[in-house]
């Protein structure tokens, strides 16, 4: 069980980033990690609702940050 709580804190915000540096649109990212989430559940890996609680703060962690890290690269370009 920890494990998976772990995971739920760490997975979810780095795939969001993952997928917005990938797609360079970070809603994007958020809809894919949504995808990859929405089928794990669908599979039977996430049985609990803590873990799904803590994938949906993760993931908004996430989108925060991708948009912090935009904020910043654009900050550094001009």
């Amino acid at each position: 069980m920890l494990i998976e709580l772990l995971a739920a804190f760490i997975m979810p915000c780095t795939l969001v980033l993952l997928f917005t540096r990938v797609t360079y649109n970070r809603v994007i990212g958020l809809i894919l990690t949504v995808a990859l989430i929405t089928a794990s559940v669908y599979k039977g890996y996430t049985h609990t609702w803590p873990v799904m609680i803590i994938d949906a703060f993760s993931l908004t962690f996430g989108f925060w940050l991708a948009a912090e890290m935009k904020k910043r690269r654009a900050a550094k370009q001009s």
